[in-house]
């Protein structure tokens, strides 16, 4: 079974940029999709990346596009979310996610769909 633990998170002024990092752990990891999510106070938990087991196919939301980079570096067991220009609207909890049962089809912007959630760590964009 693959744990995850979130790292980098902070705060950071509207225009800057900050990295977070999903550590996993468990042989399964190789062949998760995995997936960042993000969570603002008072609203639903919402899609932010994805990325499917080789690191070649990449899935974004409108939100983040062209500002945002989802990357896994396989030996090291670790998916990073690289987030550019940042704003405000930014400010969330970001949780990471896998969906470690090995399924190749099905809609990886579907939170229900992952099997394992790490802790998330806090990413503040002040405005």
């Amino acid at each position: 079974q693959v744990q995850l633990v979130e790292s980098g998170g902070g705060l950071v002024q509207a225009g800057g940029s900050l990295r977070v990092s999903c550590a996993a752990s468990g042989r399964t990891f190789s062949r998760s999709v995995m997936g960042w999510f993000r969570q603002a106070p008072g609203k639903e938990r919402e899609f932010a990346a994805a990325i499917d087991r080789s690191g070649l196919i990449t899935l974004y939301a409108d939100s983040v596009k062209g500002r945002f980079t989802i990357s896994r570096d396989i030996p090291k067991n670790t998916v990073y979310l690289q987030m550019n220009s940042l704003k405000p609207e930014d400010t969330a909890v970001y949780y990471c996610a896998a969906e470690s049962r090995g399924r190749t089809f099905f809609n990886y912007r579907g939170r229900t769909e992952y099997d394992v959630w790490g802790q998330g760590t806090q990413v503040t964009v002040p405005s």
